[in-house]
Formats: C-alpha cells, sequence, structure tokens
C-alpha cells in the first residue's frame, strides 16, 4: 500500500482493491471454464459469446503477467506460505480429513454407479456376440473411469492419514520445552495508535509495554538528526500543501527550521482511509493531539528512552549526495548520542558503515547486525541479529539459536506469526501491532505431541469409519435397486412362458401349423429380418358377429375356437401404447363364389353336397396359405416393436382371405359335428 502511495501520491488500498478485482475476474473465468468443460464433456457444441473469450483471454494474461512478477521480485513473499503451513499444518491436516469424508459421498456414488454400469455390459457380452466388442470397449470406458476416480482419492486419503510423520510444526512441542515470550520493540513507535516516528506514536508504544523504540534517522541540512522514514515528505507531512513542487525533494536537503513547522499527523488523523486495516477508530482526544504532531529530533527520542529505560535501535538513512556531512554523518549521529547523556547499554547500534570507529568511540553500544554468516559475526564479536521474518523458514535459524545469537525479527503484526515466533525460542519482534500481541499470554494453535496423536489417531479412525459406511450405503442402495428389477423382469419373462404355453396348448388341432411354421422361417429368410416375441399377447375368441351373427353360437360352442389378437400394453406404459386401430377384416366376395356355384351345378344329394364342400374348402386353404406364405394370428408381433417387419399382413385382401379360411373351416366342423 505504501509503495503505491510513493508512486501515485494517494494514501488509498488500492492493493486491496485490485487484488478484490482480479479476484472476482478469476473466479467468473475459471466458471466459464468449468461450464466448457461440463459442455465438452456432454458431447455438446462449445459456443461462447465474444465478450467472455475476450475477457478469458484477458484475465489469462494479467493473472500471467502479475505472477511472473511474483516469481521474480517477490520471491521473499512467498516464504509466508511455508510458515503458515508450519503453524496450520495439523489443524489443515485435521481439515482436509473432514473434506475427504464429505468428499467420499460423490465419489462413492459414480463409482458405484459405474461399477453397476459395468456388470450390465459385462452381463450383456453374453447374449450379443455381435457388439462384443463394442461393449467390451464401454466396459473399458467404464474400468477408466472407476479408476480415475477412485485411484486419486484413496491416494490423497492415505497421505493425509500418514502426512502426520512427516509434519514439523515448532507449535508442537512439550510445555517444559516452550520458551520465554519474546519482547517487542515498537515499529517506528506504535503506528496503530498515533502518526509514525512521532512522539505521540513513541509514548504509546511505551504505554503499551514495548522492551525498546525502533525508528529511522535522516540528518537535516544544518546537521540536525531527525526522524524519518521515506526519502521524502510527501506520504507523512503536509509539505504538498506548504511547497507543492519540493514534495519530492530528498529530506537531508531541507533545514531544520522548515522541517520543524510540518505537520507530521494530520495525514493520519483525518483521513478516511487508514494506514493498517485493522486499525480502531481514535478517540477525539488522540485524534486531536495526533493532528497536531510535529517532525521530531533524535534528541527526543533518546530523552524518552532515557526517562523511561527503554532500548533504542534504529536505520540510519544517508543524506543526499550534495549534503556536506555525507561522508561523515556517522560520526556526527554517535557524537549526538552521547551528548545525550543516554546510558550507552540502551543503544543497539544496527548500522553496518563505520561500525569499527563506533566501537572505538562508544564501547558500550550493543552490536547488532543483519543475518551475516557466524563466522562473520564471531569475528566482529556480535551477539544479536536483526532479521526478516521470512527467513524464519529456513530451519528455524537454528545454527544462530545454538550459537547464542540473540534474534530480533521484523516486522510481525500476526498472532499466528507472533504464536511462531515464541514457539520457535525467538528473543525479541519488531511490530506494528503491539496492543494486540502484548496481550498474547499463551502461543496460538500450540499442542503437546500426544495430543495431537490422540487426536491424529482418533480422526483417522472416525474418517475411515464414515468413508466405508458411506460406499456401503450406496454399495446397498445400488444393489437393492438391481434385486427389484431382476425380480420385475423375472415375474414379467415367467408370465411370458405361461402364456406362451397356454397358446400352444388353445391351437386349432385341425390347422396346418408345420406349414405355417415353414412358411414363416421362409419369409424370415427371405426377407432377413430377425421376429422377436411379442411383447404382450391376450388370449381372447375371435368375434364373428358383426359378419356371421348365426354362426357367432356354434362357434363358442367349440372347444378349439380361441384366436389370438395383439392387445396394447398395461396402463404403465400409457405413453407407449400403440394408436393404430386394427381394421376389421373384410370377406372376400370371389371366396363363396366356388362353392355355391358347385353346388348349384351338381345338386347331388345332401351328405354329398358336404363332403365335398368341405374336402374342396379345405384343400383351398392350405393352397392359399402355402402360396402367400402367411403366418398365423398367433405368432404376430405386437404392432410397436415391428411396425415394419410383416408388410404382407397388413393388406386388407390377406386379412379377409385368413379370417374367410377360418370361418369356413369352422363352419365345416361345425355342421359335420352336427350330422
Amino acid at each position: 500500500m505504501k509503495v503505491i502511495f510513493l508512486g501515485t501520491g494517494y494514501w488509498f488500498f488500492w492493493s486491496i482493491v485490485l487484488l478484490s478485482f482480479f479476484g472476482i475476474l478469476t473466479a467468473y473465468t475459471a466458471l466459464l471454464l468449468v461450464l466448457g468443460f461440463l459442455l465438452c464433456w456432454e458431447g455438446r457444441e462449445l459456443s461462447l459469446h465474444w465478450c467472455h473469450k475476450i475477457l478469458i483471454l484477458l484475465v489469462l494474461l494479467t493473472c500471467s503477467f502479475f505472477f511472473w512478477m511474483l516469481f521474480t521480485y517477490w520471491k521473499d513473499r512467498w516464504l509466508t506460505v511455508g510458515l503458515s503451513l508450519q503453524v496450520f499444518a495439523p489443524y489443515i491436516h485435521l481439515g482436509s480429513i473432514s473434506m475427504m469424508v464429505l468428499l467420499s459421498w460423490p465419489v462413492a456414488f459414480y463409482v458405484i454407479h459405474l461399477e453397476g454400469e459395468a456388470r450390465i455390459r459385462r452381463h450383456q457380452m453374453t447374449f450379443y456376440e455381435r457388439k462384443r466388442k463394442k461393449r467390451c470397449a464401454m466396459l473399458t470406458k467404464l474400468r477408466a473411469l472407476q479408476v480415475a476416480i477412485g485411484l486419486p482419492f484413496c491416494l490423497i486419503l492415505l497421505s493425509l492419514y500418514l502426512i502426520p510423520l512427516g509434519i514439523y510444526s515448532p507449535c508442537i512441542q512439550e510445555k517444559d520445552e516452550l520458551g520465554p515470550k519474546p519482547s517487542f520493540f515498537g515499529h517506528r513507535g506504535a503506528p496503530m495508535l498515533g502518526p509514525e516516528n512521532t512522539m505521540m506514536s513513541f509514548e504509546k508504544a511505551v504505554e503499551e509495554g514495548a522492551f525498546g523504540l525502533e525508528s529511522d534517522v535522516h540528518i537535516s541540512n544544518d546537521d540536525v538528526p531527525f526522524l524519518m522514514h521515506d526519502n521524502n515528505l510527501r506520504r507523512t507531512t503536509n509539505i504538498k500543501e506548504v511547497k507543492p513542487n519540493a514534495s519530492f525533494t530528498h529530506p537531508s536537503l531541507f533545514d531544520w527550521s522548515f522541517l520543524s513547522t510540518l505537520n507530521a499527523g494530520r495525514w493520519f488523523s483525518h483521513s478516511r482511509f487508514k494506514p493498517f486495516y485493522r486499525m480502531k477508530p481514535l478517540s477525539e482526544a488522540d485524534r486531536e493531539k495526533a493532528g497536531n504532531q510535529k517532525i521530531p529530533k533524535l534528541t527526543d527520542l533518546l530523552q524518552l528512552a532515557q526517562k523511561e529505560k527503554k532500548f533504542v535501535i534504529f536505520d540510519l538513512n544517508g543524506p543526499a549526495p550534495k549534503h556536506f556531512h555525507r561522508s561523515s554523518y556517522v560520526r556526527h549521529i554517535v557524537r549526538v548520542i552521547l551528548d545525550s547523556r543516554i546510558e550507552q547499554h540502551l543503544i543497539f547500534w544496527l548500522p553496518d558503515t563505520d561500525r569499527q570507529y563506533v566501537k572505538k568511540r562508544a564501547p558500550g553500544f550493543q552490536q547488532v547486525s543483519q543475518l551475516f554468516s557466524l563466522e562473520h559475526l564471531a569475528k566482529e564479536n556480535i551477539s544479536r541479529v536483526n532479521v526478516d521474518y521470512k527467513r524464519l523458514f529456513y530451519n528455524g535459524l537454528r545454527e544462530y539459536k545454538a550459537a547464542n545469537i540473540n534474534i530480533n525479527l521484523y516486522v510481525i503484526n500476526e498472532p499466528w506469526l507472533f504464536s511462531l515466533a515464541w514457539c520457535s525460542r525467538i528473543q525479541s519482534v519488531t511490530t506494528d501491532n503491539i496492543q494486540v500481541l502484548n496481550k498474547i499470554n499463551h502461543p496460538y494453535y500450540f499442542m503437546t505431541p500426544n495430543f495431537y496423536m490422540f487426536i491424529w489417531i482418533l480422526m483417522d479412525c472416525v474418517s475411515a469409519v464414515f468413508i466405508v459406511a458411506i460406499f456401503y450405503f450406496h454399495w446397498w442402495r445400488k444393489s437393492k435397486k438391481e434385486t427389484l428389477l431382476k425380480s420385475s423382469s423375472t415375474v414379467t419373462g415367467t408370465r411370458n412362458k405361461s402364456k406362451n404355453k397356454q397358446m400352444e396348448l388353445i391351437k386349432p388341432r385341425n390347422s396346418p401349423s408345420i406349414n405355417l411354421q415353414k412358411g414363416k422361417r421362409q419369409s424370415q429368410k427371405a426377407s432377413n429380418l430377425s421376429m422377436e416375441p411379442p411383447t404382450r399377447v391376450m388370449e381372447i375368441p375371435w368375434t364373428h358377429t358383426a359378419h356371421y351373427p348365426s354362426l357367432t353360437r356354434s362357434i363358442r360352442k367349440q372347444p378349439h375356437s380361441s384366436h389370438f389378437s395383439v392387445v396394447p400394453e398395461k396402463k404403465a406404459r400409457k405413453q407407449e401404447s400403440v394408436k393404430e386401430t386394427i381394421k376389421k377384416p373384410m370377406v372376400h366376395k370371389d371366396y363363396f363364389r366356388q362353392p355355391l356355384h358347385t353346388m348349384k351345378a351338381f345338386e347331388p344329394t345332401q351328405a354329398t353336397v358336404r363332403e365335398s364342400t368341405r374336402e374342396a374348402l379345405f384343400q383351398n386353404t392350405l393352397s392359399a396359405l402355402e402360396a402367400s406364405e402367411i403366418i398365423s394370428p398367433t405368432e404376430l408381433s405386437h404392432p410397436k416393436t415391428q411396425p415394419e417387419k410383416l408388410p404382407a399382413v397388413e393388406s386388407s385382401e390377406e386379412s379377409s382371405l385368413i379370417y374367410s379360411t377360418t370361418s369356413s373351416l369352422f363352419s365345416l366342423g361345425i355342421s359335420s359335428k352336427r350330422d
């Protein structure tokens, strides 16, 4: 945020706004990509609007650019992620197992569903040899999907069960091994309670129990050391109102007479946007006091430290190249400190420039260095280092602690990071959030190894039981559905078999079944069509009342007078009911001409006429059936299942032939029986 302010001149949370904006764009683009993947998975055409295509391209380019910047210029920032894992790894482990338990529900559903589909395909392979290769390929795909879904789930779950064996967290240790609470250096005072590098901020840090005070020192054009962090006065003073053209000028090029007139706190108290996101609002008294703060001198800070017996550590910024004390500003600062009469052991000397002179001129200063090698520190007789907190990622700075080097970490503002430093036995930290961290009496996320092992084993066992139960539940429900389907299919098959047996038993004895079967086989070979059994055949008597009301009563008395017709399916399949209407068979008018003509021509005795008529009709019926190769009505298929397999039956002429033949046979049989 401060970098953005230095570049733009506006004190605003631009970084948060930009991150939120790009986060929303990234989430929306990810949603589009997921939808596109699902459409491709379903085999549908992927058609995106040109605005979406441009948006996806821009988001991908922008994210790639920002990631390149992060990996190139902010490599150390990624170490914070590693530090957070050291603290939150046990809790992430337990939370991940809980997520895997929730994820096991859809995984079990799809794995068991795919297993059922695979069993169906494997069962069908034994009945359909022609489609064996195709069904084998489908079975292979189903098995591959099962492996692609189930294997990663099992591997991730297994790794989560075993990952505590490789977890290292400083917050998992025995209570006796926990070190003392780290001390606090107020970073530029207490910048959340008062304007940074002002006397109000340092006084607030003392009130909050700071161990020491940290600051940044510049030297003015007339050799007065003062407290300022930036290389210009735009961010923390009102120089833009006083001298707008000099707002980018280095602070060391101004005289103290001008610097002392600038306001150094109005930007903090009267700004709509505060420099810290979690900063509490100021009281009216603090707001008024902060609005009147000035730039303090170094001697003002030294007097406060001497009075409160607080340590002082500071970064020393060199003056501009044209400054009079450009080459001797270190010695001038040492002289000012010694003239303030502060106790020398309260000064933590941090600058590396001209350190030998400082040791000789002020031997009581405690020498503090950057993170150099142990050999260099031993040569310079330095027992304290000031280190960026991200360096804690590298083995927790164990070699420096083993060499009795005191470590001060900067800048730590988060409670979890302070807890990590506490568990890592760090001696002191520099912080902006002293009012919060000082109230922590025990490190967060701390646990003993035995307690963590108990939680680990308990969570693994409970999650394993839940996952097995979920898989078993889905398998049981799938098996129950398959059992119901098999039972229903078995009942249907049994009914069909019983009906077929009944049809065979009630066939007319005098019907030429052998010739009809032969005709059926020949017609099937000729048309090369497979005949499937009817879906539903119902036994009903053939009604002749409409055409021959005189024959109806005699036909009902015969034991073999039943015929079969195709009827619609049950009411449960109304949407698949046959909408075709069966036309009533018409009696061919020329069929009875020949017998009647014969009877009129010869006019023999009554017995002779009956015998000759019966034999002639029987022969004509056999010849007609063999010539046309008509299938008996008992073997007709359902009109819905095979609408085009029996074109010969649909002709009205052949239907009339069947009807007239059957009626003639029955009439002859009835008359002969009466005789």
